[in-house]
Order: C-alpha cells, then sequence, then structure tokens
C-alpha cells in the first residue's frame, strides 16, 4: 500500500507535502509581486472559454455560408460533367 502510494506521489507523503509548501509559498510570492488574485485567474479563463464558444459558433456559421456559396457552383457543375460523361 505505501509502495504504491509513494510511486503515485513521486515520494514519500511527507517529502512531497514539503515541496508542495514550498513550490505554493514560491507561486504566491510571484503572483503578488505581478499583482495577480486566484479569482481573477478563474474569471479569466471563464472569459476565455465564453468567448471561444462564441467565436467558434460563429467560425461555423461563416462556414456553412461558403459551403452554400460553393454548392450553387459545383453542385450544377457536378452534374452538368456527369451527365456529359454518361453520353460518351
Amino acid at each position: 500500500m505505501a509502495d504504491g502510494l509513494n510511486r503515485f506521489l513521486g515520494d514519500t507523503p511527507g517529502r512531497t507535502i514539503v515541496k508542495l509548501i514550498v513550490v505554493s509559498l514560491i507561486v504566491g510570492f510571484v503572483m503578488s509581486i505581478f499583482g495577480l488574485d486566484p479569482m481573477d485567474l478563474l474569471e479569466g479563463i471563464r472569459f476565455f472559454i465564453i468567448d471561444l464558444w462564441y467565436t467558434g459558433f460563429d467560425a461555423l456559421g461563416r462556414v456553412g455560408q461558403y459551403l452554400l456559396i460553393g454548392a450553387t457552383i459545383v453542385i450544377p457543375a457536378f452534374i452538368l460533367l456527369r451527365l456529359f460523361a454518361s453520353r460518351s
């Protein structure tokens, strides 16, 4: 059991906790220097996903328009080519 836990954590639980505390202090210090707040980061991620959602559907709408415009030329040309190919 302990061997599996050590393998999962990469080290003993005590050493892993100490490493996480040290890294958390360093990251917290750097974030406070740059004026970053965890809630600001979460809001930024949320707004990024919302913008991506709306932009993605807008892009799909443009693709649909391009498909219809292209189909007005390609489909009749395809039908004409198939008709002329079947006569020869």
